[in-house]
């Protein structure tokens, strides 16, 4: 079984790092901040590119999370950056990393009791 446990810890650490950067930060805050925008379009990088490197039977164990939205958000903030909006990855990394966060927590839970 090939080991999770870096692109687990890879996809957890930016997803705490995306959350820390924005705290409570109001949406009008954000889209007035472009270093907050860079940083956070990189922690959403790294998850993208970490969920890559996850097995297809770890992403069939939660078919509640799209795997290739996942994945696909990595390819438009490196080749369509310019039509990502800060509203929709303020949304993002404000709702919709939660149940990906604690399925890679639990995965990765999982993987060090097997070693």
């Amino acid at each position: 079984m090939k080991n999770m446990t870096a692109p687990l810890t890879d996809i957890i650490e930016a997803i705490e790092r995306v959350r820390l950067v924005l705290a409570e930060m109001p949406l009008d805050a954000f889209e007035a901040d472009w270093e907050k925008q860079w940083l956070v379009e990189r922690g959403v990088e790294i998850i993208s590119e970490a969920s890559r490197r996850l097995t297809d039977e770890l992403k069939a164990r939660h078919p509640n999370i799209p795997w290739k939205k996942v994945a696909g958000i990595g390819n438009v903030l490196r080749h369509n950056y310019e039509s990502v909006a800060p509203a929709i990855m303020w949304k993002l990394a404000r709702e919709d990393l939660f149940d990906l966060e604690r399925v890679c927590r639990d995965e990765l839970a999982a993987a060090r009791k097997q070693c």
